[in-house]
């Protein structure tokens, strides 16, 4: 007849099990495992934790937690494009048989030769035009259905990756943070608010209706019997510097308690977040890593940061040394 094994543990080991277990534990339950420690991280922490606190005199109820980041720079790279311009580009090149005209009119010219110099010459004019012809006259399933598709496919064109995975593997990690702590996290970006919604729930773990962005003017129509609603050429809103503040009123309804950003066309929106009564917190990331990732501030044409570089510590808002402060950029490429 076979006897179970039967197994011993001495008083002493007990002890030793049980430690180590706990250690773990706490390991495993570290915030923000790629933020290196210092000032930026435990200011997060700090704040979240006062706040989250019923005890503190600065608790803040679940209901008025709200965190805002910006999308470009702060959660994905911006460089050497806006992924939204990259789109535009793609989109532009795509159409281009429809429209042999665009072989000798610009911008369509310049996108077609890849002259980015003479795209850039043109300044917001010329991107406006771009836009309205590349995401206006259809419905909005369309739209998604061609957002989707470029989405799942587009590769940065300096690390190849997709443009997904150009996310900050930190930034995700400070999402997920903050929304165990009882926050509800939205994106409010000068971007394209239709371009961001059909992928931040997957990316971000952001649901469509928390994402505030700039827009284009729609009308409903019915047509061939079906209730659609069309993108128009025409401008609604954007969502931009002193539009943030706006677009978070009409869109949240409430004062942000915590705003993240990286260039000055965020300062409003961290602006007006601070200013509320009680605790706010204002976060600014400061790309300073040339070799991980880009090293730029007051003089880049994308994502520039120079009054907010100048007016963050007088302000109270915490910068982000990108090179100093995080351990790791992008998150590990997943096999293919």
């Amino acid at each position: 007849m076979t006897k179970e094994p039967m197994y011993y543990f001495s008083h002493h080991m007990i002890p030793c099990c049980f430690l180590a277990f706990c250690a773990i534990t706490v390991q495993a339950a570290e915030p923000l495992p790629s933020w290196n420690d210092g000032p930026a991280k435990q200011a997060i922490i700090d704040f979240v934790e006062t706040v989250t606190d019923e005890n503190s005199d600065d608790f803040v109820p679940a209901d008025q937690r709200v965190a805002t980041f910006d999308n470009d720079g702060t959660l994905w790279s911006e460089q050497p494009m806006y992924g939204q311009a990259a789109f535009v580009m793609d989109r532009v090149k795509a159409l281009a048989p429809q429209h042999p005209e665009w072989q000798t009119t610009q911008p369509y010219s310049a996108v077609l030769q890849g002259d980015m110099a003479a795209v850039a010459a043109g300044g917001h004019r010329a991107l406006l035009e771009l836009v309205m012809a590349t995401h206006a006259g259809m419905t909005t399933d369309e739209f998604e259905a061609i957002v989707t598709q470029w989405i799942t496919t587009a590769r940065h064109p300096k690390t190849g990756r997709l443009y997904t995975e150009m996310v900050y593997q930190p930034m995700l990690e400070l999402l997920d943070y903050l929304r165990s702590n009882g926050f509800k996290t939205f994106i409010v970006s000068g971007g394209g608010v239709d371009f961001m919604r059909p992928w931040t729930q997957r990316v971000y773990g952001i649901p469509p209706e928390q994402v505030v962005g700039s827009s284009v003017k729609c009308r409903f129509e019915v047509r061939d019997g079906s209730p659609v609603v069309i993108r128009l050429p025409e401008l609604n809103f954007i969502d931009d510097k002193e539009g943030k503040p706006v677009g978070i009123q009409q869109h949240i309804g409430q004062r942000p308690t915590m705003a993240f950003g990286n260039s000055d066309g965020d300062y409003e929106m961290l602006q007006w977040t601070t200013a509320g009564d009680g605790p706010r917190f204002g976060m600014l990331i400061h790309h300073t890593d040339a070799d991980r990732e880009s090293a730029y501030d007051r003089e880049s044409s994308i994502g520039k940061l120079e009054r907010g570089l100048d007016d963050a510590r007088a302000k109270g808002w915490v910068l982000v040394d990108m090179k100093q402060d995080w351990s790791k950029i992008f998150p590990d490429l997943k096999k293919r």
